[in-house]
């Protein structure tokens, strides 16, 4: 199938090279998600990974930050980052999703794949482009998409170098981008998730209901009712999933002791982190890092 004449689509689609925990990842998933994903909280990944939004509207929260898509938005996510889609009521949305992780301490090439993965590291990284750069990057999109229909002995080197040619054109055009943020007319919206942001950059500290609720001129009562209105969580269980999806990262990619990641999550003791943390993992923190983070289903509901 062809979407606007511009990109090759098959629903259910997957081009697979390896595995997440290998040197060199690829993962292209043609498929649609519905707003009965939407009640999943936000997750992240050790890979880097790709969202192409191929559909009528949809939301993307960004570390509680929240961002509009349209039709062909492409949205680039570095390693770690907590992140979900958000989509409205309605019939499913398209997308297309690479994930991706490759070597790149390449003698003579690490500086430059320090450079290329810049476009991860952007302040929004969300890319918005028009006319013959937006023709160029779907034209690669569709060449691995018939790669993926192929068989050839290098299936996987191809797949590498288109892969590196779409961040490349990325990089070369970021002056292009003509993504920008538009605040909805929601004002209660656009305040809730200025709350959830704020818990995102602050998650480390002292965090209540009285306090937000003072810092953005919001009555209790208010706030606490209209947050899980609009996200599906209460504001304590926010707080304490995004404390323990950080945990998650510092247990998965740092040396920290785990009574230091507790203090550093903003955990009021170490029991308080070891109660909270088996609640949501099923497991101990200690046995979430033995694990590697492997074998486990949060259960943020």
């Amino acid at each position: 199938m062809m979407l606007d004449n511009l990109v090759l689509y098959e629903k259910q689609f997957h081009i697979k090279v390896n595995t997440p925990n290998d040197p060199l990842y690829y993962l292209f998933d043609y498929d649609e998600r519905a707003s009965t994903v939407n009640m999943e909280f936000q997750h992240f990944h050790q890979f880097y990974e790709l969202c192409v939004f191929l559909d009528q509207s949809a939301d993307h929260l960004i570390e509680g930050d929240i961002y509009d898509l349209q039709f062909l938005d492409i949205v680039a996510l570095r390693p770690l980052i907590l992140h979900k889609t958000q989509y409205p009521k309605g019939s499913p949305r398209k997308r297309l999703i690479i994930n991706f992780s490759f070597p790149t301490d390449i003698a003579g090439l690490t500086s430059d794949f320090e450079a290329l993965y810049d476009i991860f590291r952007r302040p929004i990284p969300i890319y918005r482009f028009e006319g013959n750069i937006k023709n160029q990057l779907f034209h690669v999109l569709n060449d691995i998409y018939k790669i993926g229909k192929s068989q050839t002995p290098i299936n996987t080197l191809l797949i590498h170098n288109k892969l590196i040619e779409f961040l490349t054109v990325i990089y070369l055009n970021q002056e292009q981008n003509s993504y920008t943020v538009h605040s909805s007319d929601n004002s209660l919206r656009n305040k809730i998730y200025s709350v959830t942001a704020y818990i995102h950059e602050h998650f480390s500290e002292v965090l209540s209901l009285e306090l937000l609720s003072s810092r953005f001129y919001i009555s209790s009562y208010y706030l606490s009712h209209q947050f899980k209105k609009c996200t599906g969580f209460t504001l304590n269980n926010y707080i304490q999933m995004t404390r323990i999806r950080n945990a998650q990262q510092q247990l998965l990619f740092s040396n920290h002791k785990i009574t230091v990641i507790s203090d550093l999550c903003g955990f009021s003791s170490f029991s308080q982190f070891n109660r909270t943390f088996h609640k949501h993992c099923g497991m101990s923190p200690s046995e979430f890092r033995k694990n590697n983070g492997t074998g486990t289903m949060p259960s943020f509901t």
